[in-house]
């Protein structure tokens, strides 16, 4: 991915973040550039200071990429439950910095530990729990393996936190080509 890619994503999060928090149609983008156009699955997480305030996404995409980056733009600014009770304002706008993560297809792995940390991002299934973590979690957090497994577990899925350990859990790694700006800078 080149710059100029990463340039039209955040424009594409930052006008739908836009229209999001200030109630209007989020804009469904297009580009006839064939990576924008890839079915890649992304994360969109915005924050304001060292504070998160909202982030979601999706492993897989049935839609263009540019497209997805739009509607996770969108739902992170609206739809993410931790912050229904204190949503994004038009006021905070200019204060937000705007990331993408764009993802690798997901493998299964039998070795958790087997993780980069800082690289690798992990999403953990049990029964009907689910949880991930971006890999840029480990990043921020100093987190041993151990604890980047566990945090996820019990914090994200609703596990114990050793669940990871149980070989009925499924653990996938994945990559994510991450960036962002500021906001006001997009």
């Amino acid at each position: 991915m080149d710059q100029g890619h990463r340039q039209t994503l955040l424009k594409a999060a930052r006008d739908a973040v836009a229209a999001a928090v200030n109630a209007q149609p989020v804009p469904s983008p297009s580009s006839d550039d064939p990576y924008l156009n890839e079915k890649q699955g992304c994360f969109v997480t915005l924050t304001n200071g060292k504070n998160l305030r909202g982030c979601l996404g999706r492993f897989t995409a049935d839609i263009p990429l540019i497209r997805l980056v739009a509607e996770m733009g969108a739902a992170a600014a609206r739809k993410d439950p931790r912050f229904a009770a204190n949503p994004i304002t038009p006021a905070e706008l200019e204060q937000l910095h705007i990331e993408i993560s764009v993802l690798s297809v997901m493998k299964k792995t039998d070795d958790p530990l087997s993780l980069r940390l800082g690289i690798d991002g992990i999403y953990i299934t049990k029964d009907y729990h689910s949880g991930c973590f971006l890999p840029q979690v480990a990043t921020e957090t100093s987190w041993t393996k151990e604890e980047f497994l566990s945090y996820c577990c019990a914090h994200k899925a609703g596990l114990d936190p050793d669940a990871w350990r149980d070989p009925d859990t499924n653990v996938y790694l994945f990559t994510a080509d991450a960036f962002g700006k500021d906001y006001a800078d997009i």
